[in-house]
């Protein structure tokens, strides 16, 4: 009998020891020493949305190929929205405007946020170190009125005051896509780029926005869809990202060129 309750009792402290590994069995103390190598937070950025797909709000890919870029950055992440109405909504199955429909800015935002996120009437700068701002037709729609009003467009309070406050204080803000117009417009002679400035055959499909851009009294840079130009002056990043018809990697590409130059603005 003794020599059937050897084996048995090894087993037994194998399979305390197993259990004691367990997340619910350990000590703060313990649980803490597991995460010892994880960095340390680096730069804390807001990060500004103007609704939920790409044709009346953020562009979703170009809103998680940020949040991933600032991950692999060491950022804190916080996200911000407008608490107002949006312009309209679209069908993206057709493209065209559902009728009788409304939504919510802030409320579809949170669809990309997870659910974390925080009105942009409370974001200031003096808590961030840097704002980025993603594409999509929501920056065009949502957060001014570039869409239809082109040069004469007004931008959202928040996000004129959000812009100018961070622009004063010497903080980096990023922009990609269409959401440059807004820098074009807020901050005056700033340097920015949406890509190149001919269609070329399709690939730039929205190549006109660089003479509103223009218009606006900002320079204009031409760039490739994998780059980000930097107006070291304004600390103003900025990438074509989905204004230029391509693969999606390079897309994905150019917003880290731009996200990586913010955080290093940042000093973070």
């Amino acid at each position: 009998m003794a020599a059937v309750r050897a084996p048995v009792a090894s087993r037994l402290a194998a399979v305390s020891a197993f259990a004691s590994l367990s997340p619910g069995s350990r000590t703060p103390s313990q649980r803490a020493a597991l995460h010892r190598s994880a960095p340390r937070p680096g730069a804390r950025v807001a990060l500004v949305l103007s609704g939920c797909g790409v044709f009346d709000g953020t562009e979703i890919h170009e809103a998680s190929a940020i949040l991933v870029h600032l991950s692999r950055g060491g950022a804190e992440v916080q996200i911000f929205a407008p608490d107002v109405p949006q312009m309209h909504v679209i069908d993206h199955t057709k493209g065209q405007p559902s009728e009788g429909e409304s939504r919510n800015v802030l409320t579809e935002s949170a669809r990309i946020a997870r659910g974390k996120i925080t009105d942009l009437a409370k974001l200031s700068a003096a808590n961030h170190d840097a704002a980025i701002f993603p594409g999509g037709f929501g920056a065009a729609k949502n957060l001014s009125t570039f869409a239809v009003d082109g040069k004469d467009c007004k931008v959202n309070k928040d996000v004129e005051r959000v812009l100018k406050e961070f622009h004063q204080a010497g903080k980096p803000i990023g922009l990609c896509c269409i959401a440059p117009v807004l820098a074009a417009k807020v901050l005056r002679g700033v340097e920015v780029t949406v890509g190149h400035e001919q269609e070329e055959g399709g690939k730039w499909p929205y190549a006109g926005t660089a003479e509103a851009i223009k218009a606006l009294g900002a320079k204009h840079c031409v760039k490739g869809v994998a780059e980000a130009h930097v107006d070291q002056k304004n600390k103003v990043v900025t990438t074509p990202a989905f204004m230029c018809e391509t693969a999606l990697h390079h897309i994905h590409d150019g917003i880290g060129a731009m996200v990586r130059k913010v955080l290093e603005l940042s000093g973070k």
